[in-house]
């Protein structure tokens, strides 16, 4: 009897602190979504929308308080979910949220390194080693690609490696990168980073259902001079936004003159990424990536179970973050789900039969409030005289 008490303690505290979660979404439901963050001084962005498990269906998103640093310590208290305008309701269990850190989903990301003369010596060496610490950092599963910016005559750039796991592969082909490149093509190595991101991956690297890549995102190693590149700052920036999944750079900023950098901080901040004056201390650079390392690592997974109908079409998604819980700081973002059959492969069937067993139907079937009207205090609809 006690056991049950406690539950139903639980729920109403569950639910208790997901109306003001909810309500604050509804409160902005007329708004565009903006993935901003407000003036609770934090924000979200929705990185990638998995429905190939459907009916689970996962949301990857990054967070970042007023420091650019991610939120700790999500969990259903603080997230609340719509789906076709309905909301969730956290005590039935059908949604949860999770860390990556410690999941099987890969992420990518490319190293670009400027070797051109002007960072030979100590800077290069420096990059290299900071290179070599991120790499060591990285998850099992997680890919590592490597550039090198120099005056190729046809692309400007080398591919020192392509995607790779094998973190012993990606030293060995790190260390033969030399600083010995006569022009700086910053831009179009940006740009072919950017398509590396959205090819599969060669060499060992062997995908499958467990780990599934959940972003990509870009490290540069620069001073930010460019010189030769057939893209510009202003096509460059364009084709990042018009991008519709998000691929952030990361820009290290070293060198004893300045006056390009801002190149790199135009691209960071119009990717959603983040731009690191280096300058001359180039000792940071370890710590640096270590950072960049920890963000990227620190994505959070939502999963939740569907009820919508398989019938072949995309249905909005609202999720909703409240930091901390029952502060009343609130931030959004909007985003899409296909209600999809899932591929007939064994590995995807038998992941949906093991979610099958940990997110059991709440009884009734639905996974929305039962009264989302009276919990939020939104008006009734009218009924028609009979």
């Amino acid at each position: 009897m006690l056991e049950i008490i406690n539950q139903q303690k639980e729920n109403s505290i569950i639910k208790y602190r997901f109306i003001a979660v909810l309500a604050a979404l509804l409160s902005v439901l007329s708004l565009p979504a903006s993935g901003a963050s407000d003036p609770g001084g934090y924000g979200l962005k929705i990185y990638k929308v998995n429905s190939g498990l459907y009916p689970y269906v996962q949301v990857y998103f990054r967070t970042f308080d007023q420091n650019q640093q991610p939120l700790v310590n999500l969990n259903a208290m603080n997230v609340g979910l719509m789906v076709k305008g309905k909301a969730y309701d956290p005590a039935k269990r059908q949604y949860q949220i999770n860390s990556i850190r410690q999941r099987q989903e890969a992420t990518r990301t490319v190293l670009i390194l400027d070797a051109s003369k002007s960072m030979a010596g100590g800077p290069f060496e420096t990059a290299l080693r900071a290179a070599a610490r991120y790499i060591d950092s990285k998850r099992p599963q997680d890919e590592v690609a490597i550039l090198a910016i120099r005056d190729n005559a046809k692309t400007g750039y080398d591919i020192v490696s392509e995607f790779e796991r094998d973190p012993g592969a990606l030293g060995r082909r790190l260390v033969d990168a030399k600083a010995d490149g006569t022009k700086s093509r910053i831009y179009d190595s940006i740009g072919a980073a950017m398509q590396m991101c959205g090819m599969t991956a060669q060499g060992s690297v062997t995908p499958s259902a467990e780990n599934y890549i959940v972003s990509c995102s870009i490290v540069v190693f620069s001073d930010g001079f460019d010189e030769g590149s057939a893209l510009s700052r202003e096509e460059l920036n364009g084709r990042i936004t018009a991008l519709n999944i998000p691929i952030p750079v990361y820009s290290l900023a070293y060198s004893k003159q300045s006056k390009h950098f801002k190149n790199l901080e135009s691209i960071s901040k119009n990717s959603f990424g983040i731009y690191y004056l280096i300058g001359e201390t180039v000792d940071r650079m370890q710590q640096t990536v270590e950072q960049i390392q920890n963000i990227i690592q620190s994505d959070y997974v939502l999963m939740f179970r569907s009820v919508v109908p398989v019938d072949g079409e995309e249905h909005a998604i609202k999720v909703g973050v409240e930091y901390p819980s029952g502060s009343g700081k609130f931030t959004y973002e909007n985003t899409k789900m296909e209600a999809i059959e899932p591929p007939p492969v064994p590995a995807i069937l038998e992941q949906i039969k093991r979610l099958d067993s940990l997110m059991t139907p709440p009884e009734g079937g639905t996974p929305y409030f039962d009264r989302p009207a009276e919990a939020t205090g939104a008006p009734k609809a009218a009924t028609s005289a009979q």
